[in-house]
């Protein structure tokens, strides 16, 4: 039995009601879902002087990663953080991919920042647009085909991509399941055989690409059924959780799990209005199991300063964060978040790769320090 001690001057409800002259940290494990403990400071966990050594919260600019030009994913693909179980990439192409392409390796969640087009996949071709989530069941065929410059993340997972479970919010919250989208068959492909008379398609498996060559073309579904097919979901048909008098945790917009890693929507809702004492920016919190990213889509984060869309933040397990300096004045007359953002929290920690280390913003670690 977890039974909750309480001991010196603390609030009764988590994130309502802090003691005045304190603020409050939430210690916890499994996430924000195991056991905890809410520990009341005189002074913020993250008013450091000086960070010395790794563990220090990290931003990328990835705008300024060199975009190539063409249709090449495989080329444009640029890996920017990963582990054993996960690994996030970013591109652009701006034409038509030449080939088809099979992951082998793991499903994909591609997200789209930027661009329209449609993707052709073995279960059919779907348009896409800014905010399109598409899970890429691994081992599914599939080729992009921009309409306009499309730049976009690619969450490649080493193990299955599903939706979470909703529990007490019942099956339709967040979205409802007749949101999602799933492709329909059409005849063949946009893509022309090579000089050749040829069609290609690329296969990645253990990391190395296999080139298989088709005299016809190998999107030839006519029909399917079943429970596993390409999917479709826009952030602007998820309906975020939550509270007029609390402030709810990362996990209440979990978007899709996996083993070890959950990926969540951050999207515009009210703020905690009804209880002026309840805290309206995230709460300090103490990174024990999961290694926290955050891509910005687009909108104001307003717990951030320094930070626009196209940016990547990353905190680590073993440091505290939470909101900068200022950020609770800010939020004083807010009533609403202007925000879309994309997090992917992984258990196993994560490396920050070699695309990403040029476009790193090495002085944010710096902005939470007292002004």
């Amino acid at each position: 039995m977890d039974i909750p001690y309480i001991r010196g001057r603390v609030a009764t409800q988590a994130h309502v009601g802090i003691p005045a002259g304190t603020v409050e940290e939430e210690y916890a494990r499994n996430g924000f879902t195991g056991r905890y403990a809410h520990l009341y400071r005189s002074e913020a966990p993250v008013a450091w002087t000086r960070i010395e050594g790794p563990l220090r919260p990290r931003a990328f600019d990835l705008n300024r990663l060199e975009a190539t030009h063409g249709g090449d994913l495989l080329a444009a693909r640029r890996a920017v953080v990963g582990n054993r179980d996960v690994v996030m990439h970013t591109a652009t192409i701006t034409e038509p991919m030449p080939y088809f392409y099979r992951n082998a390796d793991g499903d994909e969640l591609l997200f789209i920042h930027e661009g329209a087009g449609r993707i052709e996949t073995d279960f059919g071709p779907l348009a896409y647009e800014p905010g399109d989530y598409l899970a890429v069941p691994r081992g599914t065929v599939y080729r992009l085909a921009p309409t306009s410059p499309t730049r976009f993340l690619t969450i490649e997972a080493f193990s299955e991509l599903r939706f979470p479970e909703r529990g007490m919010l019942g099956q339709h919250a967040l979205f409802d399941p007749a949101v999602l989208k799933v492709p329909t068959p059409e005849a063949g492909s946009s893509l022309a055989p090579n000089a050749a008379g040829e069609y290609e398609l690329r296969i990645l498996r253990c990391g190395e690409v296999t080139r298989v060559f088709y005299a016809s073309c190998p999107l030839n579904t006519v029909g399917w059924k079943g429970t596993l097919a390409v999917t479709q979901l826009n952030v602007r048909d998820i309906r975020p959780v939550l509270s007029d008098r609390y402030h709810l945790p990362p996990s209440a917009h979990c978007t899709f799990v996996m083993r070890d890693a959950v990926v969540c929507t951050f999207l515009p809702r009210p703020l905690e209005n009804g209880d002026p004492t309840a805290l309206k920016v995230p709460f300090f919190h103490s990174n024990i199991d999961f290694d926290e990213v955050i891509f910005y889509h687009r909108g104001q984060f307003f717990s951030r300063v320094g930070i626009s869309a196209g940016m990547l933040t990353l905190h680590p397990q073993g440091i505290a964060h939470g909101p900068q300096p200022n950020a609770n004045a800010r939020t004083t007359a807010a009533t609403h978040t202007d925000e879309i953002a994309v997090m992917l929290d992984t258990r196993n920690p994560l490396e920050v790769l070699h695309a990403a280390q040029p476009t790193e913003q090495n002085e944010y670690w710096k902005s939470w320090m007292p002004r």
